[in-house]
């Protein structure tokens, strides 16, 4: 399906502007929130090829992390981070971190490819426990927000804003403390947002604890229990999506992965944590990020992704894969170390969630068939 920009949301579905259900079906490519200031993998791969392989395994959307530091950066892109030998690498040259963000936007778009934009880190070292410090203010985070709101207002496949990236440590919700209240940090931010662009989605993830009667231990950004009783207000009610994350021992090792119910405890506490929004049709839910180095059917994390995807599958519910990228150390990528190749176990279980395009690595002899 072709999907028309900008989206809203109906219900706890999200549509397009023609009105049809759109499920977002992503891969987070990191990179920018870092201290190379780009999307990784750019030294050893063109840019606009990594882009169409993402198409071409059947996702629609990319969430693209980046942090304060290199948006506000005036500094070219450093030659170890891009080999600018590679084809259409020539085009990052000379570039700033926010130049070379808008070629890859600009890009995606030609390829079809949807991107929500991520504050991942405000300083390129560290994901902060609040949408303010290391030398930044809210005014920074807010400010940066409506510079992007402003800069993409034109640009049709920028879909929207995830505010903040797993806010935790004294990350609170539903509190009215105005110091640490994320709830009330996500309205601000995102009424700012909606006053410079009305089109863009306003994504607010969970937090980790401190939140009244919360009833489970969360990951960083998973915990959104309070959304029952303190919902988030913005000023267009129908750009609210909120998003979850969830990782299994791989990443976090809770209690319940080692319970004797395990994994039959899945579902209860997805369904506390985050899928009652759904069910009691308060608004759509958006998995930001879920992934794990492991996919079989016998060790924990493996069952627990398994379960998970089938989970996802059931409930319809839009998601965004940690990570494309195979650098990342505690849960692997999609593709491969070589930045080619892509993992086929992995692609063969996200497959259930991915439009039926057949596949094979370079080299293979037989296509894995997408079901």
């Amino acid at each position: 399906m072709q999907i028309e920009p900008p989206l809203s949301t109906l219900g706890t579905t999200i549509v397009d502007a023609k009105g049809k259900v759109v499920s977002l079906r992503g891969v987070n490519w990191f990179g920018i929130e870092t201290d190379a200031h780009v999307p990784h993998g750019l030294w050893q791969r063109d840019y606009k090829q990594m882009l169409a392989q993402i198409e071409s395994l059947g996702y629609n959307s990319i969430r693209l992390p980046y942090c304060e530091t290199a948006l506000r950066s005036p500094d070219v892109i450093d030659i170890k981070y891009i080999n600018f030998k590679i084809s259409s690498n020539k085009e990052l040259q000379g570039k700033t971190a926010l130049e070379v963000m808008d070629l890859v936007i600009q890009e995606a778009e030609r390829q079809g490819l949807l991107i929500l934009l991520d504050s991942h880190r405000l300083n390129d070292r560290q994901i902060p426990e609040l949408w303010y410090g290391n030398g930044f203010t809210e005014a920074d985070w807010i400010d940066t927000w409506k510079m992007l709101a402003t800069r993409y207002k034109n640009q049709a496949n920028v879909i929207g804003a995830d505010l903040k990236n797993e806010p935790h440590g004294k990350a609170s919700w539903g509190d009215d403390n105005v110091e640490t209240d994320w709830r009330l940090a996500a309205e601000r931010a995102g009424n700012a947002i909606l006053s410079v662009n009305p089109n863009w989605l306003i994504v607010v993830e969970g937090v980790k604890k401190n939140v009244p009667g919360q009833k489970l231990e969360h990951w960083d950004g998973g915990n959104l229990e309070g959304v029952k009783n303190f919902p988030v207000r913005l000023s267009r009610s129908d750009k609210l999506v909120y998003s979850p994350h969830e990782y299994g021992p791989g990443v976090y090792n809770l209690p319940h992965f080692s319970d004797f119910d395990f994994p039959e405890n899945l579902i209860e506490r997805w369904e506390i944590g985050f899928n009652y929004i759904v069910n009691e049709n308060i608004a759509p839910v958006l998995i930001g990020e879920f992934g794990g180095r492991n996919v079989d059917s016998s060790s924990i994390e493996g069952i627990w992704q398994n379960e998970f995807v089938k989970y996802i599958q059931a409930n319809n519910l839009s998601f965004i894969y940690w990570s494309w990228n195979p650098n990342s150390s505690d849960t692997g990528g999609i593709l491969l170390d070589d930045w080619q190749n892509v993992d086929l176990p992995k692609h063969q279980l996200l497959s259930q969630l991915l439009p039926s395009i057949p596949y094979s690595n370079a080299g293979e002899t037989e296509q894995l068939s997408c079901v």
